[in-house]
């Protein structure tokens, strides 16, 4: 008697077992929900001490003096930056190895809260508390919107890469020539493009029908990339409010 179960083999024998295609297509999709809810726990609290690392140099002129008096702590912090980002993004021992990927993260997170501590110290409390709500809703806009959208944003990452390289090239531009309308401009295309960034690694996290994705081993290097879109897009907000008063 034969098994229902089973289809008519190939030309080389191969057979197919539909109950077994739905079983793997449900474990594969278990395994990408799994990893979806493990970056984005990472993800907020990335965000989280970034934010209230941020309130402390915003609201205590204190810690600012502080700073002031050991420039040092400064080159500290961006040495740690550099070393850690370089690390997690050419090495797979800092991105995947537990728990070398979450103190690498760790480090890489307190680091880049410093600096942007220090840069929003700059500006006045209402404004880097308007930043915040704005770049949470643009975030949380473009999150939906990844999730919704019928466009693959995954098959724009050589443009992405490209807009990118112009963007740096602008920005050194932008130093050699200040002012401050090339600086809204700057800041503009930069919010702009680390916009349409978040749309892209978001949707390569989630897999799916889009063409490529990232692997559920990558959720560290995935989390990281979600962070630095947000971090960016808070920065060039914040950049636009402060010309904008000037």
């Amino acid at each position: 008697m034969s098994n229902t179960h089973f289809q008519y083999g190939d030309n080389n024998g191969v057979y197919g077992d539909p109950e077994a295609d739905k079983s793997f297509a449900f474990d594969d999709q278990s395994i990408r929900k799994g990893f979806i809810r493990k970056v984005y726990l990472i993800l907020m609290t990335q965000l989280l001490i970034t934010f209230g690392i941020v309130c402390v140099f915003t609201f205590s002129k204190g810690s600012q003096e502080w700073v002031q008096r050991n420039p040092a702590i400064v080159w500290i912090a961006l040495g740690v930056l550099i070393v850690t980002m370089i690390s997690m993004a050419c090495c797979e021992a800092p991105r995947r190895k537990t728990p070398i990927n979450f103190i690498f993260l760790f480090l890489f997170t307190l680091a880049e809260a410093f600096l942007l501590g220090m840069i929003a110290g700059q500006y006045e409390a209402k404004e880097v508390m308007m930043a915040v709500g704005i770049t949470a809703a643009v975030s949380l806009g473009l999150t939906l919107f990844a999730l919704q959208t019928k466009w693959d944003f995954t098959m724009c990452g050589g443009v992405l890469v490209a807009c990118l390289v112009v963007f740096i090239i602008f920005g050194i531009i932008a130093i050699i020539v200040p002012g401050v309308i090339i600086g809204l401009v700057y800041a503009s295309l930069g919010a702009i493009l680390f916009s349409v960034y978040l749309v892209y690694d978001t949707q390569l996290m989630m897999g799916g029908n889009h063409k490529y994705s990232i692997s559920p081993e990558e959720y560290v290097f995935a989390a990281l990339n979600l962070y630095l879109d947000i971090v960016n897009i808070f920065m060039y907000i914040l950049t636009i409010i402060g010309l904008s008063r000037n």
